[in-house]
């Protein structure tokens, strides 16, 4: 289903989005990886059997990013799957994060997947068909304590992919959402550099093979939204039912950073 599938990925340098180069690659399809360190994108492009190409891009950058799909398009033909991974977290207290902070983070969370949409999206509607995969995050759905700047980013990729969604229904042009917990990759470096979250949530964390192995079956499938893990799921809708209950019942374990 993915044979011969150009599919763009944003923040592909490492974690999630190198796998998943490395993944769809191996299903047929013909992985464009873009990042903002050239060394590391072609260290992965080097273990890629198949066709990929590598581009440096900042997702920060819209002169850039704009550039990037209009050469990553001209090479391929098309870009058939947009993949926005790009992204990172900082978890700190809300009275100890400078207003800089959040506005770095959401300029590349946020923004970054914005960007990289409003490049792709002409694209797509000139042949009437393609895909926009967000990877937003559990925490964009609960959030919890030293997280308000992270929470807010992927709150904000939610409301985007969904109203997003609606708006191009019957172009052709299919908008999904992942939505994952803790994932066992680099992201922690610098989201938790003293460890001391990752150990307490050790037993909950997912490895990456399991959640690209999910945003492929996204791409395959077309589904709107996927919660991972999949019993998560549960939690999120009790959350939105019962949100200060739950704020009682789970706020001790979510606030473990």
């Amino acid at each position: 289903m993915l044979e011969g599938k150009i599919v763009f990925i944003s923040g592909a340098s490492s974690g999630i989005g190198a796998l998943a180069a490395v993944r769809l690659a191996e299903r047929g399809a013909i992985p464009v990886l873009t990042g903002r360190n050239i060394s590391k994108l072609n260290d992965i492009a080097a273990t890629i059997k198949g066709d990929c190409s590598v581009f440096r891009m900042d997702v920060t950058d819209n002169e850039q990013v704009k550039q990037t799909v209009e050469a990553a398009a001209l090479k391929h033909g098309r870009i058939d799957i947009l993949l926005n991974n790009a992204g990172y977290g900082k978890f700190e207290y809300f009275t100890e994060m400078p207003v800089e902070s959040f506005e770095k983070m959401m300029d590349t969370n946020y923004m970054g997947t914005v960007r990289c949409t409003k490049a792709v999206i002409p694209h797509m509607l000139e042949r009437g068909s393609g895909q926009i995969v967000n990877i937003a995050s559990m925490a964009g759905k609960i959030g919890s304590a030293k997280s308000t700047a992270y929470t807010a980013t992927k709150h904000a990729v939610l409301g985007f992919t969904n109203s997003l969604r609606m708006e191009l229904r019957g172009t052709g042009i299919h908008v999904s959402a992942v939505n994952p917990g803790p994932i066992d990759t680099p992201f922690f470096s610098l989201a938790d550099p003293t460890g001391a979250y990752v150990k307490n949530v050790s037993w909950f964390m997912m490895k990456p093979e399991y959640v690209v192995k999910s945003i492929i079956r996204v791409m395959e499938r077309r589904k709107d939204e996927v919660d991972l893990p999949k019993t998560a799921s549960v939690g999120i809708k009790l959350y939105h039912l019962l949100p200060r209950a739950a704020d009682r019942w789970f706020g001790g374990w979510l606030n473990r950073k």
